[in-house]
């Protein structure tokens, strides 16, 4: 029995294989293509080819994320909600809280003992606080988007950001860096937002100890060190599984799941 998820954002697609006994057999993560289904199937080719198999050997496919609807090789989708929840409690089945920071959305989630949803909030109207507006900063800061969390992490007096604002944001900055404002200084205030926006989420749907982080935003240690200072407490990063692959991990469980219930 050999199952696989694909998970298609707006940033990036991320697919996974996963064999009988619940092990990871391979996957990958790429930045998405103009098509959503190139992008799926991309993706599933080079998990594909890292796990030595075809996509006959697939016996089972569960499709998530915002392309989900438009891969024709899935049996079934899923939204991208249930699966980070699902991916993340498998991972560590202590979580009860689930923030997942995705290319153009945030999302707080709360699951039960089992890996289940039990509630959820997001914010989708805007790009604030997501991976795509931290994209725009580390261009603005003229940074790579990898070193802009060890650049917040050394800034000594975090600046103000006003405005929520993707393109006001990116405005602000490039008048801090005309007044002489230091890049680590701007990089910590921009953290200290987006945390700040996670948190009003995170109270919303309400904390539940433990509390982990998903999706790409999770690798920028300068906004999980701010939003562990609101929460006051720990936040469970994962270290062993690359935190962008949570939403195709829970779409692969979710097609074991389908496996198991139809006897195969």
């Amino acid at each position: 029995m050999i199952v696989a998820g694909c998970d298609v954002g707006s940033l990036t697609a991320k697919a996974l294989v996963m064999d009988e006994h619940g092990n990871i057999v391979a996957y990958d993560v790429m930045t998405v293509l103009p098509n959503p289904l190139h992008s799926a199937e991309e993706i599933m080719s080079r998990v594909l080819k890292k796990a030595g198999m075809s996509l006959s050997d697939i016996d089972f496919c569960v499709s998530t994320g915002y392309g989900r609807e438009k891969i024709p090789f899935a049996k079934k989708d899923i939204s991208e909600i249930s699966c980070h929840g699902r991916g993340a409690h498998w991972i560590d089945p202590q979580i009860r809280t689930v923030i997942d920071i995705g290319g153009q959305d945030l999302k707080a989630i709360r699951v039960d003992k089992h890996g289940e949803l039990m509630d959820f909030i997001m914010n989708d109207k805007c790009a604030a606080g997501t991976g795509r507006f931290l994209e725009g900063i580390a261009k603005t800061l003229k940074v790579e988007l990898y070193d802009l969390g060890a650049l917040a992490l050394s800034g000594t007096n975090p600046v103000t950001i006003n405005s929520i604002c993707t393109i006001f944001t990116q405005f602000d900055v490039m008048c801090l860096i005309v007044e002489g404002a230091d890049k680590a200084d701007i990089a910590a205030g921009v953290a200290r937002t987006m945390a700040t926006r996670m948190h009003k989420l995170l109270r919303k749907v309400g904390i539940k100890k433990e509390v982990a982080i998903t999706g790409g935003v999770a690798k920028n240690q300068g906004v999980v060190k701010c939003l562990e200072e609101l929460i006051r407490g720990r936040i469970i990063q994962f270290t062993e599984i690359d935190p962008q692959i949570v939403g195709a991990l829970g779409a692969a469980l979710f097609a074991k799941d389908e496996l198991e219930r139809l006897g195969v």
